[in-house]
């Protein structure tokens, strides 16, 4: 796991300085190595976090002189060994036992169908220096991520937005189908961020650039939505077991140790028990509580405690105090590329913190809701008519209806629709016949992208940790897309995934009632933390930012509750928005509300 930047000019020299700069932002998701290659045209620059191949032959960027390629590479590809044999047998030589370095030569050899061939996570750039392009590529399902901007003079790419903001050439006005996606569902999906002109290359897309700043973005991977029907329910439960072994084992890929964050819910602890039964011992694992707040835990450590007794796992117990969620508030969001609402965040963050001190990789639960089926909005979804799909989906997903972002957006946001233009094209393009199969689909390849699999990749990487999600391998996915509906949304949800778990761990972990990070205080925006919201609204510059009209803000400040709603607190959403703003130094400039985001 590692950062990646770059510069690419196309009419004069490039500066390593902006490079260097950029690294400088990346330094925590690396803490191991630092290279940057550059000749007039193209610089790259990587930060290394050391887990396969410990040695400085795996070192970035990558040059191969024979083959005449350069790599910066972050991720982890889980079949390199596999494919290096085949690789070999056709020829090739190695100077590394790096996964890195079978990617240069997959690539040599099968060009851009070489992503095709990968199992694992990652986003790379490959400079060929012959021809002067640069291949880029993001796995299928976008774990690892990629920023970029580009105009008639050059391209600037890197791993997080923060990062590319430190290239000095980064615009920063204001996108408004990015603004209306974090308002509405409370992510920034597809192509496209909150500033105007810089992208993220969509997962299971690769793109060339030439050397006269030609861009060519291709799809290379589509999840099917074609339901098999020919298999019951004991075939399927056999089908997924199955796919999740090889899923786990896969990802035990390091020259390093690999534990687990384990919440107690039923994800993480099935993560936990698929390894012990792969024969794995003093497994470790780690949770995370905070203080209750009134009736309403802080905590899920029965749970955790349960399965780490069960297991004999080598446990790690952390206990946050209200204190620290507010010391740790504005680094966390420093850690974030792009504003997450979601109130658990602070608590990846604080626990890989703690994490990193003991390990450098770990396996998470993340993507099996949106996988199987288990969020609350699935059930009367299932009940929708196709006609009225993206409606639907609206009504039960989103957090603003157009007629509140009417109210709280400033006059020059108002009267657009772009969320659910957004969720209107996707169900549209999508082959799937029902309603919720499109929510599903929606939801793995593009909603889990942006929240939990960002938020996980942002807050882990931010201590130079690696964080791996099982439920996310493509086979898995693929898998579970051709599933019916109903043997997701069966009993409340998850049902074939925790009727394969009732035959690996304890029952009590799978029948309890359904649970997230608990962060109570955020929740409620109450005491420390309203307080926290005035402060930042009555910055000058928050008050004259001119996103939110402000005499709405005062009224969310003044009546905090009235402003809950199913995914928290809608103050703290637009707080959180606020706060990143000024974390990063964004001088925000307004687009035309006709602005394309990409």
């Amino acid at each position: 796991m590692c950062g990646i930047a770059g510069e690419v000019r196309f009419q004069c020299e490039v500066n390593l300085q902006n490079v260097e700069n950029m690294l400088t932002a990346l330094a925590p998701r690396g803490p191991d190595a630092k290279g940057i290659m550059g000749n007039q045209r193209v610089c790259l620059g990587h930060r290394r976090l050391s887990v396969i191949d410990l040695s400085q032959h795996a070192n970035q960027p990558m040059h191969d002189p024979k083959l005449g390629l350069t790599l910066v590479f972050n991720g982890c590809i889980y079949n390199y060994r596999e494919l290096r044999e085949e690789l070999e047998s056709l020829g090739h030589e190695f100077f590394s036992t790096s996964d890195s370095e079978v990617i240069i030569k997959a690539f040599y050899q099968w060009q851009a169908s070489c992503v095709k061939r990968f199992s694992g996570m990652f986003a790379f750039a490959i400079w060929q220096r012959d021809s002067g392009e640069v291949f880029f590529a993001r796995d299928r399902l976008g774990i690892k991520p990629l920023y970029y901007h580009f105009n008639e003079h050059g391209f600037w790419f890197a791993s997080t937005l923060p990062a590319l903001l430190k290239s000095g050439f980064v615009p920063t006005n204001v996108n408004p189908q990015g603004l209306h996606q974090y308002m509405s569902m409370r992510v920034i999906v597809g192509s496209g961020t909150l500033l105007d002109k810089v992208y993220k290359l969509q997962p299971g897309h690769w793109m060339t650039l030439s050397a006269n700043g030609e861009l060519n973005i291709q799809r290379y991977w589509q999840l099917d939505a074609n339901i098999d029907t020919s298999a019951d329910e004991q075939a399927w439960k056999e089908r997924i077991k199955h796919a999740l072994f090889t899923s786990v084992e896969r990802r035990l890929e390091a020259d390093v140790p690999v534990g687990v964050l384990l919440s107690g819910g039923v994800d993480s602890s099935l993560v936990v028990g698929m390894l012990a039964e792969l024969g794995q011992h003093h497994i470790h694992t780690f949770s995370i509580g905070f203080e209750d707040v009134g009736e309403e835990a802080g905590n899920e450590f029965k749970y955790s405690d349960l399965i780490a007794q069960h297991y004999n796992t080598d446990h790690h117990r952390i206990y946050a105090q209200h204190c620290e969620l507010l010391t740790h508030l504005a680094p966390c969001v420093q850690a974030m590329s792009e504003p997450m609402v979601s109130h658990d965040v602070i608590g990846f963050y604080l626990l890989s913190k703690q994490v990193s001190q003991h390990v450098k990789v770990v396996q998470s639960g993340q993507g099996a809701d949106e996988v199987f089926g288990g969020y609350h909005w699935y059930q009367p979804l299932a009940q929708a008519s196709t006609e009225n799909a993206a409606q639907a989906y609206a009504t039960h997903y989103f957090s603003w209806s157009q007629t509140e972002l009417d109210k709280v957006l400033a006059p020059r946001y108002r009267g657009t629709q772009h969320a659910l233009d957004y969720v209107t094209a996707y169900f549209d393009d999508c082959a799937a016949l029902s309603t919720v199969d499109k929510a599903l689909h929606i939801d793995t390849c593009a909603m889990v992208v942006d929240d939990p699999v960002k938020r996980v990749d942002n807050m882990t990487m931010a201590f130079g940790l690696e964080a791996r999600v099982p439920f996310l391998d493509h086979e898995l996915v693929e898998l579970a897309a051709q599933m019916p509906a109903e043997l997701k949304l069966k009993d409340g949800g998850k049902y074939l995934l925790k009727e394969v778990a009732r035959e690996i761990i304890p029952s009590a972990v799978i029948d309890r009632p359904k649970g997230y990070f608990p962060v109570p205080a955020l929740r409620n925006m109450q005491g420390e933390y309203l307080a926290l919201a005035r402060e930042v609204f009555n910055r000058p510059h928050a008050r004259e930012r001119g996103i939110f009209d402000m005499q709405y803000i005062d009224r969310m400040l003044d009546n905090p509750g009235d402003f809950n709603g199913p995914f928290g607190s809608r103050l703290w959403q637009v707080t959180l928005l606020e706060m990143w703003l000024t974390e990063h130094n964004i001088d925000v400039h307004h687009s035309s509300v006709r602005a394309n985001g990409g």
